[in-house]
């Protein structure tokens, strides 16, 4: 999953059930053409490496979130992952935990429906980033900050005048911030975002997540021609009723290496589980 599939994915998660939003108090104004060339780029090209680059991998995956600093080994395969957990608020995962962490892969090993479950998520999950990042070009107006080392720098913020297709395009489209791309390969680097208004969930009277929730997310190169996200940042924070809604999260992805594992079955035996 690249860079824009990962992020949207996290502000998809969100769980907002809308029945209106307030529209967005910005000044209207047209992107710059050659900003907009270069958006359109950046997303045909992760697009198309989200398509055509299936390279399975194995990482550590460092994720924080209130209550919870887990690390997971994590293992690629073309039938799809699994990861362990091997480290939790800082300590090594054994015994008892250990040997759930071995009975929970198992039991996935096991089951063909919660594979299935899994694939079609995965497949879902794609599909719908895939109709938001082609919404992109038109969703916010964009401006050209800067170019410096082969990056150009593009600023970004709601098109008062763009009409949602959907729940997800709407709440994505309250965002403003900016993107770091390649001028020549196109690839996305950084993308950071900011709710530049409260997101009213039925005008308010249902709840809101809170203006100013941030996202950040910074893409790399980990191998010639192979890029992944190695850190992302999700901060927003808001209520509905009588609970919290939003996304606190820390992740951090380290140790790349391609995956030997053909199967989840091998995937599993690499991480000591299975038989």
């Amino acid at each position: 999953m690249n860079v824009m599939h990962r992020c949207l994915a996290r502000l998809r998660a969100l769980p907002l059930v809308v029945a209106m939003l307030l529209p967005v108090g910005v000044q209207a104004q047209t992107s710059g053409p050659r900003a907009v060339a270069l958006v359109s780029a950046a997303v045909e090209a992760e697009l198309a490496a989200n398509h055509y680059d299936n390279v399975p991998w194995m990482y550590k995956d460092h994720d924080k979130q209130p209550g919870k600093d887990a690390v997971y080994q994590v293992v690629e395969t073309p039938q799809g992952e699994l990861r362990r957990m091997i480290e939790l608020n800082g300590q090594p995962v054994t015994g008892a935990a250990a040997q759930a962490e071995t009975d929970r892969i198992n039991e996935f090993l096991n089951s063909p429906r919660a594979q299935e479950k899994a694939r079609k998520a995965g497949q879902k999950d794609d599909a719908d980033t895939a109709t938001i990042m082609r919404l992109m070009p038109q969703q916010f107006v964009w401006t050209t900050a800067g170019e410096s080392g082969g990056l150009t720098t593009l600023n970004f913020y709601p098109n008062p005048k763009f009409d949602p297709p959907n729940m997800q395009a709407k709440v994505f489209g309250q965002m403003k911030g900016e993107m770091i791309v390649g001028t020549k390969d196109h690839r996305i680097r950084t993308l950071r975002g900011e709710l530049s208004e409260d997101v009213l969930i039925a005008y308010g009277l249902i709840g809101r997540m809170k203006k100013g929730g941030t996202f950040d997310a910074e893409h790399r190169e980990i191998m010639p021609g192979h890029w992944q996200i190695e850190t992302l940042h999700v901060h927003i924070g808001g209520h509905a009723l009588m609970f919290t809604v939003g996304s606190q999260e820390d992740e951090f992805k380290t140790d790349w290496k391609v995956s030997p594992a053909k199967t989840l079955a091998e995937a599993a035996r690499i991480l000591g589980a299975g038989k």
